[in-house]
């Protein structure tokens, strides 16, 4: 069960809005802390970008990854112009969703650019996600998953 962003509702870049606990069944999550005002995440996004287009667009079958963008633009207009202009084909929770406070709360997000991976309940399994793009690659996803995979057997022991 996706819990992390049970009940919510989720965007895509077209607008279209999607239901999370069919399109993050199954995944690891990037919650994507960010926004078009800040250099370090302007910086950032076209690498993860990059390592998303691999991961996910270009690998057969797709990486179980999905990557959601948490804006702390500071209007909706400047939330979607930064989210069409420069972000990958992932989704995003609106801009009016006050969601991202509580999400911010939860892991503890203090500055962007924060990239924090999850597994679909919520469980951390990093909050150096961003450093570990850019130190490890595309590797980075490998022990993603055998984190996940860590906390699966444990919850079902």
């Amino acid at each position: 069960m996706v819990e992390v962003f049970v009940g919510k509702t989720l965007l895509n870049k077209e607008g279209d809005l999607i239901d999370p606990e069919e399109t993050l069944r199954n995944k690891v999550i990037g919650i994507y802390f960010s926004a078009g005002w800040c250099p370090p995440c302007r910086d950032f996004t076209p690498i993860l970008c990059d390592f998303y287009t691999e991961l996910v667009e270009e690998s057969e079958p797709p990486a179980q990854f999905e990557i959601v963008f948490i804006s702390s633009d500071k209007s909706s207009d400047d939330m979607v112009e930064y989210y069409h202009d420069m972000h990958g084909d992932w989704l995003a929770l609106p801009w009016t969703d006050q969601y991202k406070h509580d999400l911010k709360n939860r892991y503890k997000i203090t500055a962007v650019p924060k990239l924090v991976i999850v597994k679909e309940n919520g469980a951390v399994i990093t909050d150096k996600g961003r450093k570990q793009i850019r130190d490890q690659g595309l590797a980075c996803f490998r022990s993603w998953l055998e984190v996940a995979e860590v906390f699966q057997n444990f919850k079902a022991s």
